[in-house]
């Protein structure tokens, strides 16, 4: 008898010790609270980003870290009087990340779309950009509707291809075989060099930057598209309002001084931002 009292009371134990974890946890995710006085108090930000995504977050040769982003984080955050702390995260758990409080912001090339808005607060969009064509000067394609009868060039599982797909009337209906799907942009770039290839859908951004920062053994030119385009802006929680409105003036004071236009011109061989 005594030994199934001391088996309930343990149980008993038990059970309150979880209460209290899984209150305390409910708690935390459930009151939480602008952290801008703990940011300042520490005086820094935490960035989550992917060091491999030119031009706006990348290694140069010497392993720094560089990139449009990385500029407009740096500039930002000295007006707001804290040091950026760049985290490497795995891009695929970024918004886990910034709820967990690993990182307060994400910040590197962030798309804002309705399926992210449900787990994260956006900035304003400081940055538009848009799928091309990287075609050789000498290809004879204007327009996507010149690429009828020669072969485009994807990078897998990037987001000109899921554009690609879900668009059809934009590219595909020109098309009359299937695209050759490369891991990266400079393979598929080589191969629009040498004549494989009648032009790669590629990033406008990658593109501009590849074409101002490359020596090109072939003359190679930018065609637009009618894709849709891409609004990039800050992604930081969603009770950090505080935070959201400093980023919100800084980056409109990075407008205003020039640093956006001389950091768009430097990365991205434009003179203006994409807006």
């Amino acid at each position: 008898m005594k030994a199934k009292q001391k088996l309930i009371i343990g149980n008993i134990l038990v059970l309150v010790i979880l209460g209290v974890i899984l209150g305390g946890a409910y708690y935390r995710f459930n009151h939480r609270t602008d952290s801008w006085q703990s940011l300042q108090h520490e005086k820094t930000l935490k960035i989550g980003i992917d060091d491999t995504f030119v031009p706006m977050g990348f290694r140069d040769k010497n392993n720094h870290l560089v990139g449009y982003d990385v500029e407009m984080a740096k500039a930002a955050c000295k007006k707001l009087g804290l040091k950026p702390d760049f985290q490497v995260i795995d891009w695929s758990m970024k918004e886990t990340e910034l709820n967990t409080h690993h990182i307060d912001a994400i910040w590197n090339g962030y798309t804002v779309t309705p399926q992210r808005k449900e787990h994260v607060a956006f900035t304003k969009g400081y940055h538009r950009t848009g799928q091309v064509l990287l075609t050789r000067a000498d290809s004879g394609v204007n327009q996507p509707a010149d690429m009828r009868g020669k072969q485009l060039g994807v990078q897998s599982g990037s987001s000109g291809y899921t554009l690609f797909q879900s668009h059809p009337q934009d590219l595909k209906r020109f098309l009359t075989k299937a695209p050759i799907q490369y891991d990266t942009f400079d393979k598929a770039i080589n191969d629009v060099q040498v004549g494989r290839l009648g032009a790669v859908l590629i990033d406008e951004d990658y593109a501009r930057y590849y074409l101002a920062h490359s020596h090109q053994k072939v003359p190679l030119k930018i065609v637009s598209t009618n894709f849709p385009p891409d609004e990039m802006a800050v992604g930081v929680r969603k009770e950090d309002k505080t935070l959201r409105h400093k980023l919100n003036w800084a980056i409109a004071e990075l407008h205003l001084d020039g640093t956006e236009q001389r950091l768009a011109k430097k990365y991205f061989g434009t003179p203006q931002p994409q807006r």
